[in-house]
């Protein structure tokens, strides 16, 4: 099951607006994966790019630490490369905490997860 969770959510493409809205306690990966996606905004004027973060979740619904990342493709220079990376960083941390459900908490719990952050095309 853990490995199916770690694939449903690294397969996810996020662009959408920012802002959590979730009422009750997630259930499921795919759950997590859509709450993360209301938190993401990429930077304007930056096509084509996407961003790759590795990071574990605590059962309380916070991050183990600092989010990593695995895979950076972004077009542009430098300083585009560093802000589409820390704004998909802030993007994730900002999410926190999410609430997970009991049992979805004691599946994901000390796994690493890694999703992709992706530019508007």
């Amino acid at each position: 099951m853990k490995v199916a969770a770690v694939w449903i959510l690294a397969s996810l493409f996020l662009v959408t607006a920012r802002g959590p809205s979730w009422a009750e306690p997630l259930q499921t990966v795919e759950d997590v994966g859509n709450a993360l996606g209301k938190c993401w905004t990429p930077p304007s004027g930056i096509k084509d790019s996407f961003v790759t973060l590795k990071f574990g979740f605590k059962g309380n619904g916070t991050l183990m630490g600092p989010p990593q990342p695995t895979a950076i493709r972004v077009t542009g220079d430098e300083t585009q490369r560093k802000a589409f990376v820390a704004a998909a960083t802030e993007a994730l941390q900002g999410c926190m905490p999410l609430e997970f459900s009991k049992a979805l908490a004691d599946e994901i719990a000390g796994n690493v997860f890694t999703l992709q952050f992706r530019s508007a095309e």
